[in-house]
């Protein structure tokens, strides 16, 4: 089995974007962001890997083709 770099960016973009409901959440109770800073290092960390195992890494205009592949290979 190999490595998907593509289904690691997809991963790792879909988990920082959840940080951000969960950092104002925290902000809004008046509690520090624990949780979501974790999760936002967790997806900043599967980008990082997905743009370093990818020869040629990524470019932002190839990232929506990516997410629809990424989906077809994985639902079908």
């Amino acid at each position: 089995m190999s490595i998907d770099p593509d289904l690691f960016l997809i991963v790792g973009i879909l988990v920082a974007l959840l940080t951000f409901p969960a950092m104002l959440s925290a902000y809004s109770e008046g509690r520090p962001p624990r949780a979501a800073m974790v999760a936002a290092v967790v997806g900043g960390a599967l980008i990082i890997f997905a743009v370093a195992n990818r020869p040629g890494g990524y470019s932002a205009p190839e990232i929506p083709k990516i997410v629809v592949q990424v989906f077809e290979r994985y639902l079908n």
